[in-house]
């Protein structure tokens, strides 16, 4: 119960193995501060976003870089998993709540905020690994044959590619697999798995992901003095997913991370190009799509997987 009130402190809202918070760009949207990249580059209504994750207290990885409390973070025994139609309507209920704290705000865009009521866009990527949750593709078909779904954005770290399979026929839009490393020895020491054979676990990861047809996302968090090094390993393995599109991201000292890394950790814009060009140069079946400045992420697109950038459907 501590652990729950440590995250209800920090924003979160929860509703059994779920949590839901809302998301900075939500509120930057609303109050005029301007949206988050992914709706930039993919169409995703930051105003109608609904982060949130099935298994928020459950994760495999204890990434040094994350911004969440990972200490308080555990592997899933025992636990009886909350029913996925259940979890999103007391979710999306509780979403509002948070919401109303916006209306009264004078920079408050009261139109967008009407809109932002009832979310349309999904992002299962909170807290935790959500492939961690026993009831995935029961909750993506659920959220997809919800009235008003645009889009539903799945983010994994790759350690469990069984569960990725069974999402076969229960595809959400878009999968984000998260790469924080070149090779075997530095995922090890940036990741900190709990598997024993974690880089066999996220190569069937990236298989997957090469084979899927949903939407895929190559997300490289770039981190100053950890893993902007090795650039033949981040070919290989970029190469290996050959996903639709590649976004590397610059890390950000926030949050929980700033206990374990240090503001220089932090790289700038230009050092991110420099250092994205040396593998671009030999990863040359994509080519460079956008930008955002304010959250140092380049986006780049497969040459070789052809697909309309900005959303369409929800599958």
């Amino acid at each position: 119960m501590t652990v729950i009130k440590d995250f209800e402190k920090r924003g979160y809202r929860f509703h059994g193995t779920g949590a839901v918070e809302i998301c900075r760009w939500t509120k930057n949207v609303l109050t005029g501060r301007g949206a988050c990249y992914k709706q930039k580059f993919y169409g995703a209504p930051a105003h109608k976003c609904m982060e949130f994750a099935p298994s928020a207290l459950y994760c495999n990885n204890n990434c040094v870089y994350c911004w969440r409390p990972e200490e308080f973070m555990s592997l899933p025994k025992g636990i009886e998993w909350t029913d996925p139609k259940e979890m999103v309507e007391s979710l999306i209920k509780k979403r509002l709540d948070l919401l109303w704290g916006l209306k009264g705000n004078p920079k408050t865009n009261q139109k967008l905020f009407l809109e932002a009521k009832e979310p349309s866009h999904f992002a299962i990527s909170l807290s935790g690994e959500p492939t961690n949750y026993g009831k995935l593709p029961e909750l993506i078909d659920y959220i997809a044959n919800r009235k008003g779904t645009f889009s539903i954005f799945l983010v994994t770290n790759g350690q469990y590619p069984d569960a990725l399979e069974k999402l076969k026929g229960h595809l959400p839009t878009q999968i984000y697999l998260s790469l924080t490393a070149p090779n075997k020895e530095s995922y090890k020491r940036i990741s900190v798995p709990t598997e024993k054979d974690y880089w066999e676990r996220l190569m069937k990861s990236c298989e997957f992901v090469s084979e899927t047809s949903a939407r895929t996302v190559a997300r490289v968090t770039l981190i100053k003095g950890m893993n902007m090094i090795d650039v033949d390993g981040w070919v290989n393995i970029l190469k290996k997913t050959n996903a639709h599109f590649i976004e590397f991201k610059g890390y950000s000292w926030i949050g929980y991370s700033r206990i374990r890394l240090k503001l220089e950790n932090v790289p700038t814009l230009d050092e991110i190009k420099e250092f994205v060009a040396k593998i671009m140069k030999k990863l040359n079946n994509y080519k460079y799509e956008d930008e955002e400045k304010r959250s140092r992420i380049l986006l780049f697109k497969s040459k070789t997987r052809p697909i309309n950038r900005m959303i369409t459907r929800v599958r």
